[in-house]
């Protein structure tokens, strides 16, 4: 099998389960370059195992899962690495080294994946990163000085000062107020036009998911149950999908 020329991900015939719990069962499903795609379920419903599943944090038992071309159940850990170093992860958790800076934090990623890099380089791309999430002014904080907002802004900075082709954003909004949700939602679309990402968006927020999806994927039941535009299900006849709307 061949990935689809435009596919930046593709999974095929997914199967994951952890002892008798089928969390993923025969789940296809497509990103194209250039695209933002939401994949919508309740909690517990597998939408975090499949993230993992696509950077290689979790392996699964049956199916193909090609990330920019490469079969990744047949990479090694170098490359891995390679994939990885190209697809951001925007934890839920915001994962944030407390004893660092934010500074600090964004040059982790640069020190491990980008070690040719001048120090003038390393320092115009703290910058433009911190730029794009308009926290200029914290470079010298510490996370324990950010609000839940803010963290999550950095959080993104981070992800995005690889520059990578693809970013998953794993419940972005979990925890955050109305409006600093609805930020945070239209920041992710800034940065998409911006760089021209593809983005994966794992989410039970309806209207984060409003914003940002270009597509939605319902996860029910282990499976890619439906999926279209925001407009297009919420007009669904099928009960099970206009539960999300309601």
């Amino acid at each position: 099998m061949t990935a689809v020329k435009n596919s930046v991900i593709t999974i095929k015939n997914l199967y994951k389960s952890f002892g008798t719990n089928n969390v993923l069962k025969n789940f296809n499903f497509d990103l194209n370059e250039g695209e933002s795609v939401a994949v919508l379920g309740k909690s517990g419903s597998g939408k975090s195992v499949l993230i993992k599943c696509i950077i290689g944090l979790i392996k699964f038992e049956k199916g193909e899962i090609f990330v920019l071309n490469k079969d990744i159940s047949t990479l090694n850990i170098e490359e891995l690495d390679k994939i990885r170093a190209q697809v951001g992860f925007l934890f839920q958790s915001n994962a944030l080294y407390d004893s660092m800076t934010v500074k600090e934090n964004l040059l982790f990623p640069l020190r491990r994946h980008k070690r040719h890099l001048s120090e003038t380089e390393i320092n115009l791309l703290v910058s433009e990163a911190l730029d794009n999430v308009k926290l200029p002014e914290t470079a010298n904080m510490m996370p324990s000085e950010l609000s839940g907002g803010m963290k999550k802004r950095i959080a993104l900075a981070r992800t995005l000062i690889l520059k990578p082709k693809i970013i998953l954003y794993d419940e972005p909004t979990t925890g955050l107020d109305p409006i600093t949700s609805r930020e945070i939602s239209n920041l992710m679309v800034e940065i998409q036009d911006k760089y021209k990402t593809s983005s994966v968006l794992i989410s039970h927020d309806i209207n984060c998911v409003k914003i940002v999806a270009d597509r939605i994927v319902m996860l029910i039941e282990g499976t890619n149950y439906a999926e279209g535009t925001y407009l297009s299900l919420k007009e669904s006849k099928d009960q099970r999908v206009l539960s999300f709307f309601n």
